[in-house]
Formats: structure tokens, sequence, C-alpha cells
């Protein structure tokens, strides 16, 4: 009974981030303080992402989520954890605002931008983009309980520092070639616009494949679906606003 009360406190001490947080419901929490444990590299704050800047709406970087989420990924790190085999999960991308989905749709309008080519889609002709579904109008990050999400364990590459101008290599190159984000093997890089990065891929390596295996049927036993385009997108699969989208900054 005293170990319930201590956790049901802890639950109540969490902040919502709505405070000051314009008209985003009072369930929306930072994730670092549901589960401090789960590596955080949300791409779009930085200039590390298909674009080449910073994204619209990024202020901060941090993984934003609403509460039945947040658990819900707090629960797949506890089954990791207990499993045994040392996997992790790390985030990319969580709670999205609109005005970072109008900036992806500017980008991808313009095809004389191609400055992330070559890591980001170097066998793609970036006027595809809309039609292979990669980019949209609309996104469920938007909406709060989607996340963007990879699997990190032993043997993972250490992270490697991003310096802006870099020379960049495709991320459908070779695990040990491509740029360490400090998780495992999972085909392709994140935010990878290529087929490999389709969940049911059958170009990647036996390995990828395994690694796929483990983090999807982890997110589908916390209640996340995925998509049929990119093995590291999950949604709640009974998220709190389906039908609405958000546009308050991260910060």
């Amino acid at each position: 009974m005293r170990l319930f009360a201590a956790g049901l406190a802890v639950f109540l001490s969490i902040a919502p981030v709505s405070a000051g947080a314009g008209d985003l419901p009072e369930d929306f929490v930072r994730l670092r303080d549901i589960d401090s444990t789960i590596s955080q590299d949300i791409r779009y704050a930085g200039p590390h992402n298909f674009i080449g800047v910073p994204v619209d709406g990024y202020l901060r970087a941090e993984c934003w989520l609403t509460r039945p989420a947040a658990l819900a990924l707090k629960g797949v790190q506890d089954d990791l954890r207990a499993q045994g085999g040392g996997h992790s999960l790390i985030v990319f991308d969580c709670y999205r605002p609109q005005r970072a989905v109008d900036h992806f749709v500017r980008w991808a309008a313009d095809p004389a931008d191609t400055l992330t080519r070559a890591e980001f889609y170097p066998d793609l002709d970036k006027r595809d983009l809309f039609r292979l579904g990669y980019i949209a109008e609309r996104s469920g990050h938007s909406r709060g309980s989607t996340v963007d999400v990879g699997l990190t364990g032993p043997g993972a590459r250490p992270a490697q520092p991003y310096r802006a101008g870099q020379a960049l290599t495709a991320c459908t190159a070779p695990y040990r070639e491509r740029f360490a984000d400090g998780g495992l093997d999972l085909g392709t890089g994140y935010d990878c616009f290529d087929s490999r990065s389709h969940p049911a891929s059958t170009e990647v390596g036996a390995e990828a494949r395994e690694n796929r295996r483990i983090l999807a049927e982890a997110m589908e036993a916390r209640r996340f679906v995925g998509i049929a385009e990119e093995y590291w997108h999950f949604t709640l699969r009974d998220e709190p606003y389906p039908d609405r989208r958000f546009d308050v900054p991260v910060e």
C-alpha cells in the first residue's frame, strides 16, 4: 500500500506541458517526466533532418505526448527491460505542431532544394514524395499520440555528433557506414525515404529484420499500431484526440 501511494504521488506530480503552452489539453506531458530512461534524439529541433534546418515549431528538443501515449511507451520500455536482452527505446519525434507539417509541405514543393538528398532520399525523385505518401498535409503526430522510435542495445554503434555541413552518407548504406544515431541496425537510417524503410521490406538484412520484429512486437503489445511505409512510426490505437490536430510550438 505504501509503494502504491508513493507511485501515485509521483504520477500526480507530473506537470502537464499545457502550463504556458497555449491551447494544448492538460494531458500532454513531457516523456522525460514519465520515463527518463528512454533516449531522445529529436531530429527536427536541429539541422540533422531531411530539410537540413531546424523545423518550424521545434524551439526545444523535447518529446511531448499525450499522457496515455507516454504511459504506453513507458510500458514498452519496461517490457523490453524485463526481456533481459538489453534493448531500449530511442525516440526521434513525438508531438509535431501543424506548423512543422506545413514546413515539410513547403519544402517538398520546392524541387530545387535538394540539400539533404545524399542522405535521406538518395534513390528517389523529390517530386514523388507526395505520391508515395512520405509527405502529407496532415500528420498523426499533430494529435500527440504518434511517435517515431528506434531500438538500441548491445552491439549498437555509439551515437556520433552531427555537424551542419558535414559530408552526408546515404541512409540506405550498410549499417557500419551510415550515420550512427546510437541505435541498432534497423535496415536504414531514420526518415529514410526509400522502400527499404517499409517494415515488411525484404531488401534489408536478417539482423535488421529481427530488430524490426523486436521493436514492432514490443510496440504492438502496448497498443501501438504501425504503418506500411515507415518501420519507426507508431500511433496509440486508442488515442485520446483522433480528430484533432494541435499547433502549439514545443518550447
